[in-house]
């Protein structure tokens, strides 16, 4: 064993978040670590990369007892993390970027060698497929590549043992690829990895093993030849979840949303879909599609160069957001920390932010109503929360997405836009705001889903609409969607416009 962890306790302020929990790694594998989010996997990686201390128990790296002190002394051992949240220094260049902390001096006079650091820069980026100048800008490059650029700052530490957190959660399917290919050819060079991710098809198509933890407690071990998906959802969450999808039986109404030829200049183009009440209409397409900048401008965040929109058949002019929610329109951004939630702010405040104006008169806010929006809105979404005072930040990823939801059905909203609403969410909770989605659908709301998980875009829509590169290439009726029939036009097959 490479790594072997045993009979690890860690509470914080009493609170037991890790109970005598074992994780084994063999050299050369591909380990999976899994569970719903509070089950304590970052805080088990936490403790073997010297972050934080243990209370009891053991850790071993490479045939010797170790007690970190410093995430420093576990990269001197060989072992890189690469974290979920960009640690990308945007102002920085990319080779900057890749050196940090380990800068190339001229001796010992501090003297940077650039040009020699430059050259390493294009040498590894070039082993994960992504061709970009060393002296470009870190923060002009996309989110994916920036992602790429965290692995290989990994790479770049000649890292042995590489911890990776949700690392595709930003990459495009053909950066997925390439990334895993990558991946692959290392554990060819005796390179172990501890896996850590939500999406189940990744771990079944790259993992060789996989041990999932669920309360702070370990659950147990499976090789991934001899195990399914059925099986580890339980491990995980102690219950049969049943199917991953609701039972589809939505019957859509009258049109609630109308877009003709919207076009943003240089983002998309001439872009024209109903969406009818009762419906959950996807919208599919790779990374740089112009998927988000779309309902964004639908929501105006952005300003249309041309085209309509109209609600319930008529022309309505949306001319930034607060003219969309006045118009029943919610949005629910991909990016719910920075978007979506204020996360220093209490579950009551950032529910009562959208509804100020029904739980307040002549500007004086009503603390009864405002309790009484909480319990509401807590109690439909079975948001898990300890306080209506408890901060935002410290929820479970899958509460605070049913928070940013819950703060638009407050608003009575008939249009609902969700752009990515379970990334970052585990399996559980995946399914709870699937139950979410469709029964508001069932209420007659009409709801846009933009998602980059093929399964989950299948799973819960109605119709698809499918973008390449800004162009609207067609949409999908639920009876003619397979990821093979998406992927064809997402990445530019025979265009084919429906409505």
């Amino acid at each position: 064993m490479i790594i072997r962890m045993e009979g690890i306790h860690k509470a914080f302020s009493g609170n037991k978040v890790l109970k005598d929990v074992s994780f084994s790694l063999e050299k050369g594998e591909i380990h999976a670590l899994m569970g719903e989010n509070g089950a304590g996997k970052s805080t088990l990686m936490k403790i073997l990369t010297g972050i934080y201390p243990l209370d009891s128990g053991k850790v071993e790296v490479k045939g010797r007892q170790v007690v970190y002190t410093h995430p420093k002394d576990a990269e001197k051992d060989g072992i890189a993390v690469i974290h979920q949240e960009l640690n990308i220094l945007p102002e920085l260049t990319v080779a900057e970027n890749l050196f940090l902390g380990n800068e190339q001096t001229i001796g010992k006079t501090g003297i940077l060698k650039t040009r020699e650091m430059n050259r390493q820069a294009v040498q590894v980026l070039e082993k994960l497929g992504l061709k970009v100048s060393p002296t470009a800008r870190a923060g002009s490059l996309s989110i994916g590549k920036q992602q790429i650029i965290e692995i290989a700052k990994a790479l770049s530490t000649n890292a042995d043992i590489i911890i990776m957190d949700e690392p595709t959660a930003a990459l495009t399917d053909r950066e997925i690829d390439t990334l895993f290919k990558t991946i692959r050819q290392l554990k060819q060079t005796g390179v172990t990895f501890i896996y850590i991710s939500h999406r189940m098809e990744e771990i079944f198509s790259l993992c060789d093993r996989i041990s999932v933890l669920r309360d702070g407690e370990y659950i147990g071990t499976k090789v991934i030849k001899e195990t399914n998906f059925d099986d580890i959802v339980k491990m995980m969450v102690g219950r049969e979840l049943g199917g991953r999808f609701p039972d589809y039986d939505l019957t859509p109404g009258d049109i609630k949303l109308e877009v003709e030829k919207l076009t943003r200049d240089g983002e998309f183009n001439d872009v024209s879909f109903q969406v009818r009440s009762g419906e959950i209409f996807g919208i599919s397409g790779l990374m740089g599609a112009g998927r988000s900048e779309l309902v964004e401008t639908i929501f105006g965040y952005r300003k249309a160069t041309s085209g309509i929109v109209k609600i319930d058949g008529k022309e309505t002019a949306i001319k930034d957001p607060q003219s969309a929610i006045r118009h029943g329109i919610g949005f629910v951004s991909e990016d719910r920390k920075s978007k979506g939630l204020i996360v220093d702010f209490s579950v009551k405040e950032n529910l009562s932010l959208t509804n100020l104006t029904d739980i307040s008169h002549l500007n004086w806010l009503s603390t009864e109503k405002e309790m009484a929006l909480y319990t509401d809105l807590v109690a439909k979404l079975g948001v898990r929360t300890s306080s209506p005072q408890q901060a935002a930040k410290s929820l479970s990823g899958g509460n605070q997405q049913k928070v940013v939801i819950a703060k638009w059905l407050g608003q009575n909203t008939r249009i609902l836009i969700l752009d990515e609403p379970t990334r970052g969410v585990d399996v559980g909770a995946k399914r709870e705001i699937y139950n979410i989605m469709n029964d508001l659908a069932k209420q007659g709301v009409a709801i846009i889903m933009i998602s980059s998980e093929l399964p989950e875009v299948i799973g819960m829509s109605s119709r698809v609409g499918i973008m390449n590169e800004g162009k609207w290439m067609t949409i999908l009726d639920r009876d003619d969607l397979t990821e093979e029939t998406i992927m064809h036009y997402a990445t530019g097959g025979d265009k084919h416009v429906r409505q």
